[in-house]
């Protein structure tokens, strides 16, 4: 079975712009993402889709592979297609990896891609929730599954509701997940969904993933228990990223 793993990476942003190329102790975000995923065992190709001059012209520069994509691109979904369909070289399965976690895990990685049969449309990863912030927070994707592991939905509203008990207590009460955003689509339905209207669940809660669930396509979901990676969206962030950096030093 063949995987690659693309990247997307915008240069605009509105909280951090020019985020990619940010320095991290002599390296920037997007070089230290891209070694960190080449070092799976499962992708035959490791490519970065941008759709600014500078990134792929950086890429290049450290050895790495680029992919132009154009700028009008909603979601990484969508851009993640283009440059699929750019390589010359046909591939089974998709990754689609977040270019902002520079400490992302090369085993989660992995982890996904082992998951992967020739039946399956589509694959994310989800871990446990162990505290009450991350259970209330909208900024999380909290997920609910089938007996299959398949998503039934994703929400940022904590599910499922827990009746008759606080909410304090509910993480004592039953089992919650979040989602961990990595995703795997095979080749021909990736181009199926790229080729979908926005939908009225997506819309309401800003996730993108609802969308294919509205139309029919089984997402498989795999449990991961490895520590979490930081993802960074603010200059804020890219500073506490560095402090971590200098104490692995």
């Amino acid at each position: 079975m063949k995987i690659v793993g693309i990247i997307p990476s915008r240069y605009a942003s509105s909280r951090f712009p020019g985020k990619p190329l940010a320095d991290m102790l002599g390296q920037t975000m997007i070089e230290r993402v891209y070694h960190q995923v080449k070092k799976s065992k499962h992708l035959q190709r490791v490519v970065v889709a941008t759709d600014d001059q500078r990134i792929y012209d950086h890429v290049l520069a450290f050895g790495g592979e680029a992919c132009m994509t154009a700028h009008h691109h909603p979601s990484g979904t969508d851009r993640c297609f283009e440059a699929l369909q750019r390589q010359k070289e046909k591939f089974d399965f998709t990754l689609n990896i977040q270019g902002d976690e520079p400490f992302i895990d090369p085993r989660q990685i992995d982890l996904l891609c082992s998951s992967l049969t020739p039946q399956t449309e589509l694959a994310t990863l989800i871990q446990k929730i162990s505290t009450l912030e991350q259970l209330l927070s909208v900024g999380e994707a909290k997920v609910v599954i089938n007996k299959n592991q398949e998503a039934i939905y994703f929400s940022r509203s904590p599910i499922p509701f827990v009746q008759k008990t606080e909410q304090k207590k509910w993480l004592t009460a039953t089992v919650f997940y979040r989602h961990v955003g990595l995703y795997a689509y095979r080749t021909d339905v990736l181009e199926k969904i790229t080729k979908l209207s926005p939908s009225v669940l997506e819309n309401a809660e800003s996730l993108e993933q609802l969308r294919w669930i509205e139309n029919g396509f089984k997402i498989k979901t795999v449990e991961t228990e490895m520590e979490e990676s930081i993802c960074i969206d603010t200059p804020e962030d890219l500073q506490k990223a560095i402090a971590i950096l200098k104490k692995q030093v």
